[in-house]
């Protein structure tokens, strides 16, 4: 089986290619530049590369052809961007779904997943939730807004007959995350992290390996129709920063919790900072509005169907800290 797949150069789809290069897949990767390390690592791997972009339906239709199966996993994920950059997070998270999962559809291709987020279901008030549940809340960040965008997108090609099947991972986690926690994960193994944090929030986690794990397994065992969250899960934030302090790492506890309205304003003051001598933007006022979401989701639909498993929270965190650390001192 030939399996086209956007979004392998990053952070989860490194591990979805190769999760399905171990089960023996042909794999084609969509790439904007064959030159970048990510895409030189996976074409040493074996994987073929297509270049072009999701913004670009010409090269999309071009990668796709002959493909048994396209996974669509491209996106932005960001906090704190300017202007420009949310117009191209719309362009890539917007438009990028509706050029590739209809290009998909056109070409009958009939297998077509779709790597959206728990996000697009919006806070879950307190209870654990499953994937009846309705969003009621508005988006608290550019990305929210867009990957629900998308996500609606993506529900009405399904019930216009295209054979997309859903999967919406939580919160991400795993050693080399590129989001503001995994940066802060980061800071913690190297001694680096502040005694203070803000966020009282709950959210569920699954690990980026068994994110993959769920996303091959989808290729045959996930339901035309079907939308399945992924996720190990909830644990509240500040048990998150618990966990940690379980680990060899910075301070053994946090001395002060940012209320909501300080921990906004001082974030929206850092985002400037960051990008004027080019910090990696762990701070922003988006990210300190998520950190007081509720995100409780359950991943008992997608254990059953896809059958996979997903390591709790707590484990989620020992284990990408310990890799965290051991790289850190290698």
């Amino acid at each position: 089986m030939r399996v086209f797949v956007t979004g392998g150069t990053g952070f989860i789809g490194r591990a979805v290619v190769n999760g399905l290069q171990v089960k023996g897949y042909d794999v084609t990767v969509l790439v904007r530049d064959l030159a970048s390390p990510a895409a030189r690592a996976l074409a040493a791997a074996g994987a073929e590369l297509a270049v072009g972009d999701v913004t670009d339906r010409a090269t999309l239709r071009a990668g796709m052809a002959g493909a048994d199966a396209v996974i669509h996993n491209a996106g932005i994920y960001a906090f704190g961007l300017t202007r420009g950059e949310r117009r191209q997070m719309t362009a890539v998270n917007v438009n990028g779904t509706a050029n590739t999962l209809g290009i998909a559809h056109e070409l009958g291709i009939r297998r077509i997943l779709y790597v959206s987020t728990a996000f697009a279901f919006g806070e879950t008030d307190g209870h654990l939730r499953d994937e009846t549940w309705v969003r009621h809340t508005a988006p608290q960040s550019h990305y929210e807004a867009t990957k629900t965008e998308a996500h609606e997108l993506a529900l009405g090609l399904q019930r216009a007959g295209a054979p997309i099947v859903v999967l919406c991972p939580v919160a991400v986690a795993g050693p080399g995350d590129h989001s503001s926690l995994g940066h802060m994960a980061r800071l913690y193994v190297r001694g680096q992290m502040p005694p203070f944090s803000f966020g009282n929030g709950t959210v569920s986690f699954v690990h980026v390996d068994d994110v993959a794990a769920a996303i091959t397994h989808a290729v045959e065992r996930g339901r035309e129709g079907e939308t399945y969250l992924l996720s190990g899960g909830a644990l509240p934030l500040r048990e998150v920063f618990k966990t940690w302090h379980t680990m060899p790492g910075a301070a053994e506890y946090i001395l002060w919790y940012l209320p909501r309205w300080l921990a906004v304003r001082l974030c929206a003051i850092a985002q400037p900072f960051q990008r004027l001598f080019r910090l990696p933007r762990v701070f922003s006022a988006d990210l300190a509005r998520s950190a007081f979401m509720d995100l409780r989701f359950s991943g008992a639909k997608a254990m059953d169907h896809l059958e996979v498993n997903f390591r709790p929270p707590r484990q989620v965190w020992r284990d990408t800290l310990k890799v965290e650390r051991n790289r850190w001192l290698a």
